[in-house]
C-alpha cells in the first residue's frame, strides 16, 4: 500500500496534477479520483521555545509552550478559518502544529486557500487499510510467578529491589489503539482510578484519556469519541503494560510499576492519519476534558512526564517528511520525554524510514533486541535516517517475545517488533526520574545517561560508518541498562 513510488512509476503525476505546487501532487491526483478528500492545511509561521528555560518547573514551561502555540495559531490560521466556516466545511485546527484538517474539500477549494500568502503546503490525510504491527502472537498458559526475564535482562528488578524507584510520582502515557483500562495489570496505575480511591468508584476519564478516533462510515468496536478508555486492536493495551503494568501478584509485566499512566487512542483498528497522530501529541501537551477546545481548555499541568509512542506514520499513511517536527520541538520543550520506536522495516540500511522515529533530533528512538541472545532483532529498522540521514537508532532494548497484558484480563507471550522495546525505555525513563526529581523535565541530560549507561554492541555490518562506532546504525548507543542508568541518575 505505499501508493506514492506506484503513481509517480505509472506517471500519473503529470502536469495537470502539478497546477498548484502548494497542493501535494497525491492530494491532487486524489482528488481527481475521488472528488473529495480530507487534507491538512500547513501554516509558514512557527512557534519558537527557545527561551522556555529549563529552570522552570515543568509545569510553568508546559503553560508557556501552550499560550505560545496556541497564540501562534489563532493568528496566522485566521483567515482560513473564517473562509472554511463561509463555506460550510468542516475542519479542525492544530495549534502544536500549525495546521487546520479540513474533513473534506474538492480541488477547487484547496487551491482557493493555497492562494493565501500565510499558507505552506496542503498535505493529504488518507486512511489506506489496515497496517499490521509485525508481530508473532502465541497464547499464553499458565503465569510465570516471576517478573517478566526481559525487565530481568536489563536490571529494572535491581532497580525495585536495591534503589527503591519503581515510578512513584511519574506520570507514564502512550498513544496507540487505545488501552483496556480495567485491566488487573493497569486499572491501578490508571490515573484515572487512582484518582478515585481504592475501590476504583468514579473513575475520572477527564484528562486521563482522550479518542482521536471520530465517527467514521466503519464499525469500530469500540465506537468513536469514546468517553472511557477502549482498545479496538490489543496492540496499545500490550506496549503501554510494558511501561507500568503489574497486577500486584505474580503478573509483573512493566518496567515502572508504581507509575501512572494515561493514554490517547491514534488508530482506528490499527490505522492511523496524520491528523490523529497530530491530535493525540496536541493532547498529550495540554490534556482537555472531553467535549472540551483543545484552543482553550487545555491544562498543561496534567500532562505526562513520558510518552510511548510505538507506531510509525509511513507514506501509506500520508505522512511525507516534517509533519510532526513541531510536535515534538513544543513536547521536549515543555519538558515531555519522547520516546519512539525505530520501525520493523529492517534489517537494511537506511530502514528508518517514517517519523517519528526519523527525526533524530527531535525524538529518542529504539531498536529492538532479543533478550535471549542480546542481538539486534532482525526486523529491527536502521540508520541512517531516510529523513535527515542522521544515525539511528538512539539506543536498543528488548523486543523479542515479550510478554504483556491484552484486552479482556489477559496476557499474551510471543509479541516481537520495535513496538515492545520502545516501552521499555520509557519505563527506564519513569525510573530514572522517580530515582531523582531533580531530573524530571531535563531531557538531554537524561537521553545521555541512558546512552552513556548502555551495553555497547557493535554492528553486524557497516551502515556508512565504522561497525566499532559508539553509536551504530544497528544498536545505536548500545543495550539499556537499568540499573546503571539509574543509579546514574541518582548520582547526577
Amino acid at each position: 500500500l505505499v501508493l506514492v513510488p506506484v503513481l509517480f512509476g505509472m506517471g500519473l503525476l503529470n502536469k495537470e496534477y502539478r497546477s498548484n505546487t502548494k497542493v501535494d501532487a497525491f492530494l491532487q491526483h486524489e482528488l481527481q479520483m475521488k472528488g473529495l478528500a480530507p487534507a491538512l492545511v500547513m501554516f509558514k509561521e512557527r512557534a519558537t521555545y527557545g527561551d522556555v528555560s529549563k529552570s522552570l518547573s515543568r509545569e510553568a514551561r508546559g503553560q508557556m509552550v501552550y499560550e505560545r502555540s496556541t497564540t501562534v495559531a489563532k493568528r496566522s490560521q485566521a483567515r482560513v478559518v473564517d473562509f472554511l466556516s463561509e463555506k460550510g466545511v468542516s475542519h479542525r485546527q492544530y495549534h502544536i502544529v500549525n495546521s487546520v484538517y479540513v474533513h473534506a474539500g474538492d480541488l477547487e477549494l484547496y487551491n482557493e486557500i493555497a492562494e493565501l500568502p500565510e499558507v505552506d503546503k496542503i498535505l493529504p490525510n488518507p486512511k489506506l487499510g489496515l497496517s499490521e504491527p509485525i508481530v508473532k502472537e502465541q497464547k499464553f498458559l499458565g503465569a510465570p510467578s516471576r517478573i517478566e526475564p526481559s525487565l530481568v535482562y536489563v536490571g529494572a528488578d535491581r532497580v525495585w529491589n536495591e534503589l527503591g524507584a519503581k515510578g512513584q510520582g511519574i506520570v507514564v502515557s502512550g498513544q496507540d489503539t487505545g488501552v483496556d483500562w480495567d485491566h488487573p495489570a493497569l486499572v491501578g496505575q490508571y490515573r484515572g482510578a487512582v484518582e478515585a480511591g481504592r475501590d476504583h468508584t468514579e473513575v475520572h476519564h477527564d484528562y486521563n484519556w482522550h479518542d482521536a478516533i471520530h465517527p467514521s462510515d466503519t464499525d469500530n468496536r469500540c465506537g468513536y469519541d469514546t468517553v472511557a478508555p477502549c482498545d479496538d486492536h490489543n496492540h496499545g493495551t500490550h506496549s503501554l503494560a510494558t511501561v507500568v503494568g503489574t497486577d500486584g501478584g505474580e503478573n509483573q509485566i512493566g518496567m515502572a510499576p508504581e507509575s501512572m499512566w494515561i493514554a490517547c487512542r491514534n488508530m482506528d483498528e490499527g490505522d492511523g492519519t496524520p491528523a490523529t497522530y497530530l491530535e493525540c501529541f496536541e493532547w498529550f501537551l495540554a490534556p482537555y476534558p472531553h467535549g472540551g477546545d483543545p484552543m482553550t481548555d487545555g491544562n498543561p499541568s496534567q500532562a505526562p512526564h513520558v510518552m510511548n509512542n510505538s507506531w510509525g506514520c509511513p507514506r501509506s499513511e500520508g505522512c511525507y517528511a516534517d509533519e510532526f517536527v513541531d510536535a515534538l520541538k513544543a513536547l521536549k520543550a515543555a519538558g515531555i520525554f519522547v520516546v519512539v520506536s525505530a520501525g520493523n522495516e529492517g534489517s537494511g540500511c537506511g530502514s528508518i524510514g517514517a517519523p517519528p522515529a526519523w527525526h533524530t533530533k527531535e525524538a529518542f528512538s529504539v531498536g529492538a533486541v532479543s533478550h535471549s541472545t542480546g542481538n539486534i532483532a532482525y526486523f529491527s529498522s536502521r540508520g541512517p535516517s531516510a529523513f535527515d540521514g542522521g544515525i539511528g537508532p538512539n539506543i536498543s532494548a528488548p523486543g523479542v517475545n515479550i510478554r504483556s497484558a491484552v484486552n479482556g484480563g489477559g496476557y499474551q507471550g510471543g509479541w516481537s517488533g520495535t513496538s515492545m522495546a520502545g516501552p521499555h525505555v520509557a519505563g527506564l525513563v519513569a525510573l530514572m526520574w522517580s530515582a531523582n526529581p531533580d531530573l524530571v523535565g531535563d531531557i538531554e541530560t537524561t537521553a545521555n545517561i541512558i546512552q552513556e549507561t548502555s551495553t555497547f554492541k557493535a554492528a553486524e555490518t557497516s551502515c556508512g560508518e565504522n561497525v566499532n562506532a559508539r553509536p551504530n546504525n544497528t544498536y545505536g548507543h548500545g543495550i539499556i541498562d537499568a540499573f546503571k542508568a539509574v543509579s546514574a541518575a541518582i548520582a547526577d
